[in-house]
This record gives structure tokens, C-alpha cells and sequence, in this order.
């Protein structure tokens, strides 16, 4: 653990760093209010948490940076309890007066977060396999071609096109769509593709006389290669801030965010509450020079999806972290109220 004067000359750094971008100098910190210090006694201190690896000194000035260590004992250490944000009432109320779908709820909540932190939101919405159908429509666009819509108990829309079989009778699509609700309500979407090969296709059998090829296309809708959906906001944001030189790193960190599976990944986990990862202790090549805060927000019945913020190393660490734990809260209750009066 740090002495009390090493542990205020650190946050004192961390702290001006983080809003200049700029090596901080002892000067600099002796003019500090709160810093009760002689210029000689910082350099010292300065020097003792370089030798501890908290500190790093850039090769064109006498200043320091914070190190990936110094943000980890930062963020371990010394960030405190929060009391709630009133950034978080602000996206809580924008939520609650404009926005009732469980797709605008996530969507809004990552671009409004993105717009209060100037960094790069993802949400992943929960495991669409997890989920179970609550309905299915048919909507005709024309005499061969439908949109099919499917509606999961977590709120999440999925939009298929459908081509109509030739001389399909409209009273046999409407006979489908009833059989598919009647059979379908309330089955986990990754059982959707068994039942359909079995029970459903015996009954379309003896009331649907084109079977065969509408068959054909409902195995093409019942079909889910996608296990989650992905809100992003802020996508650009990361380009504004001043690390951001290095073409070929915002080249592949671009290229990874293009990866659905990549994104997935990145953000899936099991564990609850809030997790930071710091530069190198991200596993991806991509942001092993960025930070990541995640949160997960719940549905209930298992279902949890989880927000992400990606910045720069020296992210207002504090601030994030207090955004997230007030709106993952705020989703959760939202989203669940959403679900209750469906």
C-alpha cells in the first residue's frame, strides 16, 4: 500500500492527466491547493512511484504519465463509493418520457451515454437463444413476397422477408400463421428449428396444400445465427481523442468492431456488477492500448445482457463507473416494466 503523500501525488496525476492528456510536471502539482508539498519533496515522491511502476516519464519532458499499473491501483484503490449521478436521472428521465420498445430503450441508452462520456458505448442485448417466442406475424408486401416478424419474450424484433410461394391462397397463409402461434408460443428459439421439422410440418401437411414450399421458407425464418443483438454509440468518438495518431491501431480497432462475433466476445460474461480492464489485460490485440468498463443489466427470468464504454487508458474512470452502475440499474428496472405490461 502507498503512504499518504504517495497516494495523493498519484491521484493528483492521474486526475490532471486524464483532462490534459499532457505529462504532469512537479510544478505543476505544487501549485495544486490541496498539495502542501515543496517542488523537491514531489520529485521525489514522483520518483519513488516510477520505481514502483506507477509512474512512467515520457522521453520529451520531465513530467510523468500514469502507468497501466497506476490506473489499476487507481481504480482498485482509490475511486470510492458514488452517489448516483444526476447525469444518470437525466438519461433516466430521456428514457422514460420518449422511449417504450425494449429496441429504442437500448439503442437511445447507448447513444446517450456515448454523448455524456465522449467515448464508444456497446450494448449486447441478452441471449436471443435463450429467449422463447411470444409471437409471429406475417405482413404481405405484395402477392410474393412477406415480412415475417418474430417477437421474443425479452422484447427483441426480428425482421425476415419471406417469399410467398406462387398461387399461395391468402386463407392458407392466415391458417399458418395461426397454427405457427398456436404451436410456437412460449418455445425457446433454439428448439424453433426442431419443432418446425417435426410437429409443425406434420400439420402443414394436412391443412397448408403447398407445404413443401412454404416449408422451405419458414426454415430460412425460424433460423437465428445471430445469438445476440448489438447496439453501438459513439462509434467515432475514440477519433477525437489525441492517442488516437496511430493509424494501423485505429485500423484494426475499427476492423474489430466490424465482427459481430469479435464484439460478442469481447463483452460476453458471466459475471455481474462492474469489471474494468486496463490496456494489456484486454486479450484483444485490438484495445490492448484502450480501457473497457462493463456492466451487466438483468430482465429477469436469466436473461442479462451487458453496456460497455471503450476509452482511452486515461477514461474518467470515476465517472464511467458511476454511469453504469446507475443505468444498468435504471435499464433493468425499465426493461422489466416494459416486459410486465406487454
Amino acid at each position: 500500500m502507498l503512504t499518504d503523500r504517495q497516494l495523493i501525488i498519484l491521484q493528483t496525476i492521474i486526475d490532471d492527466f486524464i483532462q490534459t492528456a499532457h505529462p504532469v510536471g512537479s510544478r505543476v502539482i505544487s501549485k495544486k491547493e490541496n498539495i502542501k508539498l515543496s517542488a523537491a519533496t514531489i520529485r521525489n515522491v514522483m520518483a519513488d512511484l516510477e520505481d514502483l511502476g506507477l509512474l512512467e516519464k515520457t522521453h520529451s519532458s520531465s513530467g510523468r504519465i500514469p502507468s497501466e499499473k497506476g490506473y489499476r491501483y487507481y481504480v482498485d484503490h482509490v475511486i470510492g463509493p458514488s452517489i448516483k449521478d444526476k447525469e444518470v436521472d437525466l438519461i433516466t428521465h430521456m428514457i422514460e418520457d420518449d422511449i417504450y420498445e425494449y429496441e429504442q430503450i437500448v439503442q437511445t441508452s447507448a447513444d446517450l451515454l456515448s454523448k455524456l462520456t465522449n467515448y464508444t458505448t456497446i450494448i449486447l442485448g441478452p441471449d436471443v437463444i435463450k429467449a422463447k417466442l411470444k409471437q409471429i406475424q406475417f405482413i404481405t408486401i405484395s402477392p410474393q413476397l412477406a415480412v415475417a416478424i418474430l417477437v421474443t419474450d425479452t422484447g427483441h424484433v426480428e425482421h425476415r422477408s419471406v417469399t410467398i410461394p406462387i398461387g399461395l391462397n391468402i386463407n392458407d397463409l392466415e391458417r399458418l400463421v395461426n397454427i405457427l402461434n398456436e404451436k410456437l408460443y412460449n418455445v425457446p428459439i433454439i428448439h424453433l428449428e426442431k419443432i418446425l421439422q417435426t410437429e409443425i410440418y406434420e400439420i402443414m401437411k394436412k391443412h397448408i396444400k403447398q407445404y413443401d414450399q412454404m416449408y422451405a421458407y419458414l426454415q430460412s425464418v425460424m433460423r437465428y445465427e445471430q445469438p445476440v443483438k448489438i447496439y453501438i454509440g459513439g462509434q467515432t468518438n475514440l477519433l477525437t481523442q489525441p492517442e488516437f495518431k496511430d493509424i494501423e491501431r485505429v485500423y484494426s480497432l475499427y476492423t474489430m468492431m466490424e465482427s459481430e462475433e469479435k464484439i460478442t466476445n469481447l463483452l460476453s460474461s458471466n459475471s455481474s456488477g462492474i469489471k474494468v480492464t486496463i490496456g494489456n489485460e484486454n486479450e484483444n490485440d485490438a484495445i490492448n492500448h484502450l480501457s473497457l468498463i462493463t456492466s451487466s443489466y438483468d430482465l429477469g427470468l436469466d436473461q442479462i445482457g451487458t453496456i460497455g464504454l471503450l476509452g482511452p487508458t486515461r477514461m474518467e474512470y470515476k465517472k464511467v463507473i458511476t454511469l453504469l452502475k446507475g443505468l444498468s440499474n435504471e435499464m433493468s428496472n425499465l426493461l422489466r416494466q416494459v416486459k410486465e405490461d406487454e
